[in-house]
């Protein structure tokens, strides 16, 4: 039996795990575990196994503004002023 969440139950959660956002963004899970690092995708962090939470709506919003800024040539220090994190 698969352990992955059908992608029904993704969308109707609240909360998702990044193996999850890279599923809905079409996104590399590389590229999104960079952004979490440079803090741009924020997460909390279940204490019991250590598994980071992203908001579903909130982060699949901000990866594809990320996106957006990728395409427009921004580069990460000019994304993160744009995401209001200088």
């Amino acid at each position: 039996m698969s352990r992955q969440r059908s992608m029904e139950n993704i969308l109707a959660s609240e909360y998702v795990s990044i193996g999850e956002l890279v599923r809905i963004t079409n996104s590399r899970y590389s590229t999104l575990k960079h952004y979490t690092e440079e803090g741009m995708l924020p997460f909390e962090q279940a204490e019991e196994n250590l598994t980071r939470r992203y908001k579903r709506e909130e982060t699949v919003a901000r990866i594809l503004w990320i996106k957006e800024m990728k395409t427009n040539g921004l580069s990460i220090p000019q994304m993160k002023e744009a995401l209001g994190m200088n």
